[in-house]
């Protein structure tokens, strides 16, 4: 099966209803958190695309409706009873093809680590069905990981690392979270 398309595969499995439950371990302040999230993925029209690519100044892109691009909506509560909710847009431009990898740039409209529009490094694995997001924020790096095992059930792992000087090597974790995310009926 041609890479291209076992990405977008990827996607329309990760269309619709989810359910999550998140563990997170807030290294720096040793401190062990759960969370229950649930989210809606929806695809985007093409004047939504044109308008993250249009946020993030980003352009060289000629067809808009071969790029994946998606709404992300999400309620969280955490066992505090603190609760999160934010809808953002989102697409994925692919530069690279090598071997079984694909890799390129992961636009949102809005961060989450910071409101403002943002442009991200994605790879994607199509032996393990593994799209892994990597963006760097102000203090943190963010390495995002989601493995889709079937249809109905992804894994989602998060590293945040506090952001090292320019040039040197990620190594201080801030942040780890892990999750089961399973689709709604």
């Amino acid at each position: 099966m041609e890479l291209r398309s076992v990405f977008h595969t990827f996607f329309d499995h990760c269309v619709g209803s989810w359910s999550t439950e998140r563990t997170y371990h807030y290294l720096t302040q040793n401190e062990v958190e759960r969370s229950h999230t649930d989210f809606q993925v929806s695809p985007i029209t093409s004047e939504i695309k044109t308008k993250v690519l249009s946020d993030n100044a980003y352009s060289d892109v000629k067809d808009l409706d071969a790029l994946p691009g998606f709404r992300l909506a999400f309620n969280t509560v955490s066992e505090k009873g603190e609760k999160v909710s934010q809808s953002l847009n989102l697409l994925f431009v692919t530069h690279t093809e090598t071997g079984h990898i694909l890799e390129g740039d992961y636009l949102r409209d809005r961060a989450y680590e910071e409101a403002r529009p943002i442009i991200s490094h994605f790879r994607f694995d199509t032996n393990t069905n593994e799209l892994l997001m990597t963006t760097n924020y102000t203090r943190v790096v963010s390495v995002d990981s989601i493995t889709l095992i079937n249809p109905q059930t992804r894994i989602r792992r998060i590293l945040n690392y506090l952001r090292p000087p320019t040039g040197q090597p990620l190594e201080t974790l801030g942040l780890v979270g892990f999750g089961v995310e399973q689709k709604g009926a």
